[in-house]
């Protein structure tokens, strides 16, 4: 279609929506997050978006506020009938909203109401969701607040982490818009407003949410090393040290009456309220993540 269409977003999971839209619809700009500086050595490294932004010959604008004059002015004159949201990172006030003929359209990972906010696929993982998905929705001045268009659906697996989740939605989301967008131009779609039973908040994530409390069950303690994968991490102090877990499973009917905190179940583990929690991947501060049998032969005072 010939719809002048703008794309806002930033990370990987942004990138299917956008490559999806380009297929079928005229994207005159993008607008994505300003190139931020990365690793040990600061160097700065373009949003995933830009990237591909890049290979598809499409103008990018990296203000670091929307509201900032050149951006409007920007956004003005391309003109957009349409424009569409994954993942941006920024709130766009009422006359960013009011710009395009067809509204703001945001791909939204969760089953809204249900976990709105920055962080939806964290949040249904730690509180043990057994589905989730993605909704396509007409954005208002609220936070996810604003009337749904679509939905679909998906099984959260107990494998899944973050990464995995969004990685499967952002190709579901994509889809799901190209299908909606069609009757949603022709105004054979009404936007249905959200009911506010149900509705929750999943917020932006700290370092400090990784942390595991093993005075706590080890169903949940395993669910927060796959929500916070691949960030903030999972992790803990141990000897003074922060160890990382990249990925651990639950030993079912092991005796809480050990004397030591720290055991060995053919990997390193730990006793929590109920159990134990076997670290199946750890990474040692200053070294890469290795398997829980690796990092056990290095360390022979596990359980001392």
């Amino acid at each position: 279609m010939s719809i002048k269409t703008v794309f806002m977003g930033s990370p990987e999971f942004a990138l299917p929506t956008l490559q999806k839209l380009s297929e079928n619809y005229q994207v005159v700009g993008v607008i994505t997050q300003p190139d931020r500086a990365s690793g040990r050595g600061r160097e700065l490294k373009s949003p995933p978006v830009k990237i591909l932004a890049q290979q598809l010959n499409i103008p990018i604008l990296q203000p670091e506020k929307l509201r900032e004059p050149q951006a409007r002015q920007q956004l003005q004159q391309w003109n957009p009938e349409l424009i569409v949201v994954a993942a941006f990172g920024q709130i766009l006030k009422k006359d960013v909203l009011d710009l395009p003929q067809y509204g703001c359209l945001n791909v939204h990972a969760s089953l809204l109401p249900r976990w709105r906010g920055a962080a939806p696929i964290n949040a249904a993982i730690l509180a043990g969701d057994e589905e989730i998905g993605v909704t396509i929705m007409q954005m208002d001045v609220g936070l996810d607040t604003g009337p749904m268009l679509a939905k679909k659906s998906m099984r959260l697996t107990p494998d899944l982490t973050t990464a995995s989740a969004l990685q499967a939605l952002s190709h579901l989301g994509a889809n799901l818009l190209i299908e909606t967008l069609p009757d949603y131009i022709a105004g054979k779609i009404i936007p249905q407003p959200q009911p506010e039973a149900g509705a929750t908040y999943a917020p932006m994530l700290k370092k400090e949410d990784g942390l595991l409390d093993f005075n706590k069950p080890a169903v949940e303690l395993e669910r927060r090393v796959r929500a916070m994968h691949p960030w903030p991490g999972a992790w803990f102090e141990w000897n003074g040290n922060i160890l990382k877990v990249g990925k651990a499973f639950i030993s079912v009917g092991k005796s809480l009456g050990v004397a030591s905190r720290f055991i060995v179940e053919g990997r390193p583990a730990v006793m929590t309220a109920d159990g134990a929690l076997v670290l199946d991947e750890i990474q040692p501060a200053g070294k890469k993540m290795m398997s829980g049998q690796s990092f056990l032969a290095g360390n022979k005072n596990w359980e001392a």
